[in-house]
């Protein structure tokens, strides 16, 4: 990526709420949506999403959906990018068990979990309080920034905040009972879902595996404590926000070490008086270079992140 490009992306609203957009236009039919579900526990399916940024080539696919057997239907856990995701999810849901959706539930409010919502409006759609107020403030601009961005896959695409709070520790929905735990760090509000049956950990986007985490709203310390939160719980195994599912616990230490390595880079660089440009130029760890959606991630995330770090660190001329 040349400077050009870099400096293209500090200008960019890319990965947050935009206001002020011409009305929403779509382009080139899109084809269809081919979603995958597989089995990883007992009940329990996923599809996982693309590891790029949202494009035209993969229709804003990204997420992690996780998919969970009820006695009433399919739970579905964050809803995707778009209507016409949420239409083929509905249609997912419809083939695992012939009962449709026993009500959805969004882990975050970043637009890629929860625009697919209109379709599931007649449904209970469960989220954080603070989740569920967010995605109602900053949801028309999510959704103007998407259209942009991916055009004819977002045709009649609106934004559609959920309609119940979680406000207990447990819910038990069609005879599966699920442990809600209430986070933050990635967003303002960050909803992890233990499964007690299996097992089985929905992190979110609080952890990513094989892909660079996003930092639009992050709280760097607050989502270190998040993860610590989610090691403590007894997991068989963790379907993160993207990347593939964990069995080993790798994506919780692969996001944290990112973190940290990020929060190090940025605060090193601002004691040394770098410019954003110039961060953007230092080299990556291997480690880190090989995810998805590298180097573009972080150079959003020195855009996102270094500001507040170089007024922290820097010292104000007197």
């Amino acid at each position: 990526m040349t400077h050009i490009t870099r400096r293209a992306v500090l200008g960019a609203a890319v990965g947050t709420a935009a206001s002020g957009l011409a009305p929403r236009t779509v382009f080139a039919n899109p084809t269809s949506y081919e979603l995958k579900p597989f089995s990883v526990a007992d009940g329990i399916w996923m599809i996982e999403g693309s590891r790029d940024y949202f494009s035209r080539e993969n229709g804003g696919a990204i997420v992690n959906c996780a998919l969970i057997d009820t006695d009433i239907g399919i739970l579905i856990v964050d809803s995707g990018p778009s209507k016409k995701y949420g239409e083929a999810l509905l249609d997912v849901a419809r083939g695992l068990n012939g009962r449709g959706a026993a009500g959805v539930m969004i882990t975050h409010h970043h637009p890629d979990h929860f625009l697919g919502n209109q379709v599931f409006a007649d449904n209970l759609i469960y989220a954080l309080p603070e989740t569920r107020a967010l995605a109602a403030s900053e949801g028309d601009g999510f959704a103007d920034n998407m259209y942009r961005l991916l055009g004819d896959w977002m045709r009649g695409t609106e934004p559609l905040p959920p309609n119940k709070d979680i406000t207990s520790s447990f819910l038990t929905i069609g005879g599966r009972k699920l442990k809600t735990l209430p986070l933050a760090g990635h967003t303002g509000a960050d909803l992890a879902i233990l499964d007690e049956k299996t097992g089985t950990l929905i992190a979110g986007d609080l952890a990513f595996l094989d892909r660079a985490p996003t930092t639009p709203h992050a709280d760097l310390a607050m989502w270190r404590d998040a993860l610590t939160d989610m090691s403590q719980q007894q997991s068989s195994s963790i379907i993160p926000g993207h990347g593939p599912i964990d069995r080993t616990g790798t994506s919780l230490t692969q996001t944290r070490a990112y973190l940290d390595w990020l929060e190090a880079t940025l605060k090193r660089s601002a004691g040394e008086g770098l410019d954003m440009v110039e961060i953007m130029d230092l080299p990556i760890p291997e480690e880190f270079s090989g995810m998805g959606s590298m180097p573009q991630e972080f150079y959003r995330s020195v855009a996102h992140l270094y500001p507040d770090i170089e007024r922290t660190v820097m010292p104000l001329s007197q």
